[in-house]
């Protein structure tokens, strides 16, 4: 076999996807590293870090050093507003800027921003990591139990097709044994579809290639108790939440920059010097009296702006509309989330009633299975009744699979709202 060949045997089983068997807290921290919505996020952070550092840089020194050389013929003219030089440097630093202070102090605040968008991400990306890791650990149960039930159904239906051989059952049992596996099967292979399409998706969100899967590992969580009350949710949320955290950060840098616009008419004092090594040209006599080759020069540049337009008076209009905006954009999102804590604390207490009578229902399904099994040993009961039986048992035990996710789900949400996810789930 040519070299070739070979390569294009073995780079399929090179490139085959892979499962990763991760943990809930596992999946948790990995998201709150890699997801991309992280990464992006931190991006953005760095970017507004460094915006600062432009904003900021006027009033810092700046020195520029350069030639001016040049050849004269008659009057020796300037270069630039400088004489003709062989070496010259100017230095300039903002001392008093009264619009670009504020500017400064704008941007720091928007930098604050800038980190509470990436603590709302990975709070983001942790719950829905975390949702769609028991949507896969809800259907691995489900598609388990559901395979399981298909393995019973065909045991059932040989049974079944030996009692109509001996004339103890009609032909129609035969064919409802045959519908009862097909819907079986059809149930497990939905199951299974759809938990490959969420462990798809985990692997997608944990910035795993697009090809793998994160499938849930076997283990046993302790959820942290939540001795909350109603009113300390709701409290809690109000104090910890991003998004109120974030309005917070920009109405500080809204007002900000309605400070800086209405300090448009303050001076403004800058630092100057600049030094000048002059070339000597045989013209320079005809035209000074003297000639002195260095040359420098320190000072204060003071600018008053007298008349500084309509666009000042527009810009300062323009910001204290934004400010009034994000005001009435805050009291509306502190009201939602108040709301949303609410009704999660409540949707936790009706996530566990329903567990409480889901596993009621199991126990009097399993009960009724038992009670079908010893009347079918007297004959009292046909085998078709009891596998009716333990399909509802079936449901009874997805039923508590739902039920414990709802619950999961339910603690889930009501941490995400009081800014305690990645502390329980890392």
């Amino acid at each position: 076999m040519s070299r070739c060949g070979l390569v294009l045997l073995i780079a399929p089983a090179l490139l085959a996807a892979e499962t990763h068997i991760l943990t809930l807290r596992q999946a948790v921290h990995r998201a709150a590293e890699q997801n991309p919505e992280v990464l992006i996020a931190r991006f953005n952070e760095q970017i507004a870090a460094q915006n600062v550092r432009i904003v900021r840089a006027p009033f810092n020194p700046r020195v520029i050093v350069g030639s001016g050389l040049a050849y004269t013929s008659g009057f020796p003219m300037s270069i630039e507003g400088s004489a003709p030089s062989i070496i010259q440097a100017q230095a300039l630093q903002s001392l008093y800027n009264r619009p670009l202070t504020f500017q400064v102090a704008a941007a720091r605040e928007n930098a604050r921003g800038a980190t509470v968008d990436t603590a709302n991400a990975r709070d983001e990306a942790a719950y829905r990591v975390a949702v769609l890791f028991l949507d896969a650990e809800r259907l691995t149960h489900e598609a388990d139990l559901a395979e399981k039930q298909v393995e019973a159904l065909e045991k059932a239906a040989v049974v079944i097709e030996a009692r109509v051989k001996e004339e103890r059952d009609l032909e129609i049992e035969n064919k409802r044994a045959a519908l009862s596996v097909a819907q079986g099967r059809q149930r497990a292979t939905s199951l299974r579809s759809e938990q490959n399409a969420v462990e798809s998706e985990l692997a997608i969100l944990l910035s795993f290639p697009p090809d793998d899967l994160v499938r849930p590992a076997q283990e046993e969580r302790e959820w942290p108790t939540l001795v909350l009350s109603e009113a300390e949710a709701i409290d809690q949320a109000l104090t910890a939440n991003n998004d109120l955290r974030k309005l917070e950060v920009s109405m500080r840098a809204k007002a900000l920059e309605v400070q800086s616009a209405k300090s448009s008419r303050y001076p403004q004092i800058d630092l100057v010097a600049q030094y000048g090594l002059f070339a000597k040209y045989n013209n320079w006599e005809d035209y000074f009296r003297s000639f002195q080759r260095n040359n420098g020069e320190l000072g204060i540049s003071i600018a008053f702006p007298l008349l500084p337009g309509r666009a000042s008076g527009g810009e300062t209009a323009k910001a204290e509309l934004e400010a009034a905006k994000l005001r009435t954009q805050f009291n509306a999102t502190r009201d939602r989330v108040a709301v949303n804590a609410r009704e999660s604390y409540a949707e936790v207490q009706k996530a566990k009633t329903a567990r409480d009578v889901a596993r009621l229902e199991l126990d009097v399904a399993r009960e009724q299975l038992s009670i079908l099994l010893a009347q079918m040993q007297e004959g009292r009961v046909t085998l078709r009744q009891v596998e009716e039986a333990r399909s509802i048992e079936m449901a009874k035990w997805m039923g508590i699979y739902e039920a414990e996710a709802g619950i999961e789900k339910a603690q889930l949400q009501l941490l995400r709202l009081t800014g305690g996810i990645l502390a329980a789930l890392q």
